[in-house]
């Protein structure tokens, strides 16, 4: 729970940190320049209006109020001494409402008067040729009132605090609805243990990422239960297979070395010669398992079947059909042994010979093994390379393997990037195929 928490407060804390930090630009950047636009937009109005009211008495005055003017508040005619000639009607009467004049060679003057019902932005005009003379025409126009208080920044500050409280109000519900399933995922997941791998996680039916997340960590799941429960199995069966050649040493060494005949000392030994082949099997496989580097290098496979056939001996003669130039990469100890185990199965189930087949085809190289016995059924083709599996017509511990010959065959070819696998045939026909170097 706490590593949830914890996630959901560093995502709250990063949203609320980022978002504040654009509203702030935000604010900053409208209370920069919303003024000096508002402020230029009324001086550009005023200005306009001021020139126009200096142009028309350049022929005739006013003979009554000026002519109002969209949004100007005030318009004067006002001479050098602060006399106004003439004005609009409404509040500036007849009294100057600025002393500014323009400096010499100015046209214009600017001033910002306060008055009790607000501050105006006054624009004035020279016009030295007037019919009143030279007078300056002035236009005020009111000044907005988010522009003479603190209250836009005031306003902007208040808003944007509000909507990142409430950006982190529904960061924090948000990131807590969002990681609720992967809550409930690692919760489920802790209370997983090696003695039972049978449960998995519920699903939300969300159809997102979560969802894909809990369906993957079930898959891993499943595999794990069945690595574990092959891992077991491989214990039980290690462990019976190795109990049989003990207890016949252990029965043979108890009763009396002296009354051992060279039957019973033949049979000693061949039990302790099962039991090396065990453990080096067992060995073999550990090392496959463990995915150790071996020394890699380029091979004839058609010499090296030749060399494997010519140095062991088999109950039945081995007839090769060897194509040459047939090159691989790998380990030569372990594709021997690959080879060999081959060869070894094909010699105890055949009944009066071994065929052994090297092609290339395409990129890829191909060793057939066959031999004419009873055969493997097409349901047990994949069982017989599963660990200690072996058919029911040779279940005898004395008379067939140990189980592991092509288990061991089919870990070393996929090590070396191949496959191996029972083809159709009269007897067993064992396939091959490696990546042609």
């Amino acid at each position: 729970m706490a590593f949830g928490r914890s996630i959901r407060a560093r995502m709250t804390i990063a949203a609320v940190t980022l978002f504040g930090a654009i509203v702030l630009a935000g604010v900053c950047a409208i209370s920069m320049i919303y003024p000096v636009g508002a402020r230029a937009d009324l001086l550009a109005h005023a200005g306009d209006a001021s020139r126009h009211l200096a142009v028309m008495i350049d022929e005739r005055p006013f003979t009554g109020p000026i002519p109002p003017r969209d949004r100007v508040y005030v318009m004067q005619i006002v001479d050098a001494a602060g006399r106004v000639h003439a004005a609009n009607d409404g509040p500036g009467g007849r009294q100057a409402l600025t002393r500014a004049w323009p400096a010499q060679g100015d046209s214009q003057v600017q001033d910002r008067v306060c008055l009790p019902d607000g501050c105006l932005v006054v624009v004035g005009t020279r016009n030295p040729t007037s019919v009143y003379g030279s007078v300056v025409a002035y236009a005020a126009m009111h000044e907005p009132f988010l522009l003479r208080t603190p209250f836009l920044p005031l306003l902007l500050s208040g808003s944007a605090a509000v909507l990142v409280a409430l950006l982190g109000w529904g960061a924090w519900h948000g990131t807590g609805r969002v990681l609720a399933p992967v809550e409930r995922i690692r919760s489920g997941l802790d209370h997983f243990s090696a003695q039972d791998l049978s449960r998995r996680i519920d699903v939300p039916d969300t159809r997102d990422e979560v969802a894909e997340l809990a369906t993957t960590v079930n898959q891993i799941l499943e595999r794990l239960e069945d690595a574990v429960e092959r891992n077991r199995r491989f214990v039980s069966d290690a462990s019976h297979e190795l109990r049989t050649p003990i207890t016949g040493l252990m029965v043979r060494l108890e009763s009396g070395l002296a009354e051992l005949d060279e039957k019973e000392w033949r049979a000693a030994i061949k039990d302790t010669q099962r039991l090396s082949d065990i453990m080096h099997d067992l060995l073999l496989m550990a090392r496959l398992d463990a995915g150790a580097p071996v020394k890699q290098e380029r091979i004839d496979l058609g010499q090296l079947v030749k060399e494997e056939a010519a140095l062991r001996c088999f109950r039945l003669p081995v007839t090769l059909d060897v194509e040459p130039a047939i090159h691989v990469e790998g380990n030569r100890l372990r594709l021997g042994r690959l080879l060999t185990n081959l060869l070894a199965n094909a010699d105890r189930y055949g009944n009066s010979r071994i065929w052994v087949c090297v092609r290339g085809r395409a990129d890829r190289a191909v060793v057939e093994v066959l031999d004419d016995g009873p055969g493997i059924p097409q349901e047990m083709r994949e069982r017989v390379f599963e660990r200690f599996t072996r058919l029911d017509h040779t279940r005898s511990r004395d008379t067939g393997g140990s189980g592991l010959g092509l288990p061991i065959a089919r870990d070393i070819a996929e090590a070396h990037g191949g496959t191996l696998e029972v083809g159709d045939g009269p007897g067993a026909r064992l396939i091959l195929r490696l990546p042609r170097s």
